[in-house]
């Protein structure tokens, strides 16, 4: 694996690390708030997150739209536990894949069901973005929606 996938790794990693520790912030009813009607709550939005890891591989490796819809019927995380099993899960399945690839592999350029292409190396920086973008919205849903005092470090 290249250095640049070792880092972009790390970061996802530092990512979900604290991601676990938001969650640990959390009863488990906390995840059945809905900050807004008709959107997602805390569960179904960590839900998401957590999955983001596996989803974003399947895409950068080509998957469909079927596939994708056939991914996400299958997972089903309620508790705070099945969450972070599954953010630690995902990450390690993101990460042993992306060791895989050799330079070429990581050069190949994938086009996504709705016709984005990006090369794989440059679907692992969207999925970091990806992760990022949705554990500040979770931490914003968190401190300002619910009045939580948060004791999660976000950043080394």
């Amino acid at each position: 694996m290249n250095n640049y996938c070792r880092y972009a790794l790390h970061q996802i990693r530092v990512a979900i690390d604290s991601l676990v520790e938001l969650v640990d912030c959390l009863e488990e009813h906390d995840l059945q708030q809905r900050p807004t009607a008709a959107k997602h709550s805390v569960g179904e939005l960590l839900e998401h997150i957590a999955t983001i890891c596996r989803a974003d591989f399947y895409i950068a490796d080509g998957a469909n739209q079927e596939e994708m819809a056939t991914f996400y019927s299958t997972v089903s995380l309620i508790s705070k536990e099945e969450i972070k099993e599954a953010l630690l899960s995902n990450y390690t399945f993101l990460q042993e894949r992306f060791m895989e690839f050799n330079e070429e592999e990581l050069h190949m350029e994938i086009t996504s069901y709705w016709g984005v292409t990006y090369s794989r190396y440059e679907w692992l920086v969207e999925t970091t973005a990806h992760l990022y973008h949705h554990r500040g919205q979770l931490h914003s849903i968190l401190v300002h929606c619910y009045g939580l005092d948060l004791n999660a470090q976000l950043f080394e």
